[in-house]
């Protein structure tokens, strides 16, 4: 018997999901074994949308499943796994019941296969309904606080794209051409769910794909007018791209080879210039100090999970622990590497207080704070000068991850 058009999608959603429950995995990471059978770009999209969407919402569609059964099912159990990416699909990506039943059951066989029909059967008869924001695990409301709430309702959706202009002065016209809204000079958003080879401007290297938080950083260092700066954990290389773009003579470090081959594509891709250099930063020496660095520092990148919702299910107290425990080493000999008068900005794109507040304890530098003036409108700099922003903010604009950014100065 042939099978259901579109089976290999939904297992590959299977293996994807269960990469990232089971195992640990980032759906980055797991994604290309996981569609190993999947040949067509759309086909590839579709899997990483049931995926995305069943963990975006995993805390309320295990409530369903469990409303409709007798004896919860374990975690990791297969029936409930596959119950998930149904229920996803119907919920979330308006796949009629029929066509998720063809689809679904053929991943089961037996009296599972019997029982998740029969749950989802049962929730469909009901017209079962998620609420309008997801449910956060109860460990990631403990961590987030009183900003739980609207981080949470900035999650209900994936993001919108958005592009850094290799020249800001071109805003307008790349607005028009792209149909794009805009934030900020040099900023452009546009809906999500682009071929972002396909955009005009690609080929030409006008542009790439930068969240609007993410672009924050480099923007805080100003124009290079040729000085020398350190761009720290460099690739896949956004940052690196700005900054030599602003005119700084830029040094980008990183200790990732696949990574690194992303920048080289993207520097000639936008004929911007960088020099590279592959070294993990805990034992590199530079051969001098540099007017400025950026270290925009590995972290737990729970800030992204509008992007990456299997941050709120892998993150726990001892990955945080661990990036804490990186994030002080790399600061401390950031902070050497500076010249006299030499800017220090540090960013994470987590939401965690041990990888923002926490950090800039301990750094030795006069502080320079961050004003409003040098951020979108609707964002401003706390009472510290620090900036912190969340899924929460600029809703009404389609919102922007999470990052924690501080910014300082070595006198002299």
């Amino acid at each position: 018997m042939a099978q259901p058009t579109g089976i290999h999608a939904r297992r590959a959603a299977l293996r994807l999901l269960d990469a990232v429950l089971r195992r640990g995995e980032t759906m980055d990471i797991a994604f290309a074994a996981a569609t190993k059978d999947v040949r067509k770009f759309e086909d590839k999209a579709l899997v990483r949308a049931i995926a995305g969407e069943t963990l975006r919402w995993l805390t309320d569609l295990d409530a369903l499943i469990d409303s409709a059964t007798k004896n919860n099912l374990p975690d990791d159990a297969k029936p409930r796994m596959v119950l998930r990416l149904m229920l996803a699909q119907w919920l979330r990506l308006d796949t009629p019941p029929h066509a998720v039943v063809a689809t679904g059951l053929d991943l089961l066989s037996g009296g599972p296969r019997r029982l998740a029909h029969g749950v989802f059967s049962t929730l469909t008869k009901r017209e079962a309904r998620l609420p309008a924001v997801p449910t956060l695990p109860a460990e990631v409301v403990v961590r987030w606080g009183e900003r739980a709430p609207a981080i949470a309702a900035g999650l209900a959706e994936p993001p919108p794209l958005d592009l850094t202009l290799r020249d800001p002065a071109e805003t307008a016209h790349w607005a028009n051409q792209l149909s794009a809204d805009s934030l900020m000079p040099g900023h452009l958003r546009l809906p999500r769910g682009a071929n972002v080879e396909k955009l005009p401007g690609f080929g030409e290297g006008a542009w790439w794909v930068q969240d609007l938080a993410a672009s924050l950083p480099a923007r805080l260092l100003g124009q290079g007018e040729g000085r020398h700066v350190l761009d720290l954990c460099a690739a896949p290389g956004g940052k690196t791209l700005q900054l030599a773009a602003q005119g700084w003579n830029v040094t980008a470090l990183d200790i990732s080879k696949r990574r690194l081959e992303l920048l080289r594509e993207n520097l000639k891709r936008t004929g911007l210039k960088a020099g590279i250099v592959r070294a993990d930063a805990l034992d590199w020496e530079p051969k001098h100090r540099f007017d400025a660095i950026l270290l925009d520092a590995p972290c737990t990148a729970t800030g992204t999970a509008r992007r990456h919702p299997d941050v709120l299910h892998r993150i726990g107290a001892r990955q945080i622990e661990e990036m804490a425990e990186l994030q002080a080493a790399l600061l401390e000999r950031a902070q050497g590497w500076l010249k006299p008068g030499g800017v220090l900005v540090y960013a994470t794109c987590s939401l965690e207080r041990e990888e923002g507040e926490e950090q800039v304890k301990a750094v030795a530098l006069e502080p320079t704070p961050i004003a409003a003036s040098e951020l979108p409108q609707g964002l401003a700099p706390s009472g510290e000068g620090w900036l912190r922003t969340d899924p929460g903010m600029l809703a009404d604009a389609g919102g922007l991850d999470g990052f924690f950014v501080a910014r300082w100065r070595l006198p002299g």
